[in-house]
């Protein structure tokens, strides 16, 4: 059980609801929803590691690539030394691939960023120097909306709603607890590897060419996961909600909200409430294929969570570096 309030009796900041001051231990809170890691709930899920699988979550630093969202695909240069060699990447962005959103990637207008905090004083070093480890469930909604003879469509905006979720959880006998990670395979990563050309890989690179399944775009999905009372959420599609923003939406409302009205944009946008009002950190492009094969094989879904996110101060997002251990 928890104390948390549900969505709708948080106490609001310019009419949006709002964690700030509930999760921390007073002063700038730097964590959100990760403070619900306890130090009890670690050990108890170490209790999950009976057999000493481990998967790693992190998709390769080439993929996808193009990369999307106007980001640069970086260049791996070997530097020869006397007595080996050294690695650069020129451009590399935190973002081209598997990669947590930290509390600096999204503001929330007029709020701010997370709890208040200014800007430059938010960064995943914060996140980095704490580490993330305990209980995570992976919810294969990707088999499961196979199983029921509609399959998720990759190259199309399919929305996974929160039912489908409930759903799947529900079939997997694996039910989500308070300060869990929740791992939701779509299998995109997978259709990505295997069933796009050129042409598609393109297209998807392409901010105002792409579609990708999500959960729903705006407020519904800022609430449906706010009252699980996950610590975040981790996901293989690009941005764990449905693209492009807005889907469902009258696109005359949706580009009206972009253009003019950012603070409206939660409305079109969760992003805009999960990092900045909630605390939600969102995991993106997570490599979940083997974690997910492995789970539907031995029907054991919960596993000993932990991701190292890169010590870059103030930085605003960071590769996972994330396995999950069963």
């Amino acid at each position: 059980m928890t104390t948390l309030p549900s969505y709708h009796e948080l106490p609001t900041l310019n009419g949006l609801p709002a964690s700030w001051g509930l999760l921390g231990a007073g002063g700038p809170d730097y964590f959100g929803c990760l403070n619900l890691m306890t130090p009890e709930k670690l050990v108890a899920s170490a209790r999950l590691v009976t057999r000493g699988a481990v998967f790693a979550l992190n998709w390769s630093a080439d993929l996808p690539d193009p990369p999307m969202f106007g980001r640069l695909r970086h260049v791996h240069e070997v530097i020869d030394r006397a007595t080996g060699h050294d690695d650069v990447l020129h451009n590399w962005n935190t973002q081209s691939s598997s990669q947590w959103d930290g509390f600096r990637h999204v503001k929330n207008v007029p709020n701010g960023f997370y709890d208040g905090v200014p800007d430059e004083e938010h960064g995943v070093d914060h996140w980095a120097r704490r580490g993330i480890a305990g209980r995570a469930v992976l919810c294969d909604v990707g088999r499961w909306r196979a199983a029921q003879g509609r399959p998720l469509q990759y190259a199309e905006s399919d929305v996974i709603e929160p039912d489908d979720i409930m759903a799947t959880l529900d079939a997997q006998g694996s039910p989500l607890e308070p300060g869990d990670v929740l791992l939701m395979r779509t299998g995109w990563t997978e259709w990505y590897e295997t069933d796009t050309d050129e042409a598609m890989r393109a297209q998807t690179a392409d901010r105002a060419r792409l579609k990708a399944p999500g959960l729903p775009s705006g407020e519904r999905t800022a609430e449906f996961l706010w009252d699980l009372h996950i610590a975040a959420i981790g996901a293989d599609n690009p941005g764990v909600e449905v693209w492009p923003q807005g889907t469902g939406n009258d696109p005359d409302v949706v580009a009206a909200v972009k253009a003019n009205h950012p603070e409206r944009m939660h409305e079109v946008f969760a992003h805009s409430l999960l990092l900045p009002m909630l605390g939600i950190p969102l995991g993106e492009l997570f490599d979940l294929s083997r974690l997910a094969a492995d789970c539907a094989e031995d029907g054991g879904y919960a596993c000993l969570f932990v991701s190292a996110p890169l010590n870059v101060p103030h930085g605003v997002a960071t590769p996972p570096n994330a396995l999950a251990i069963k």
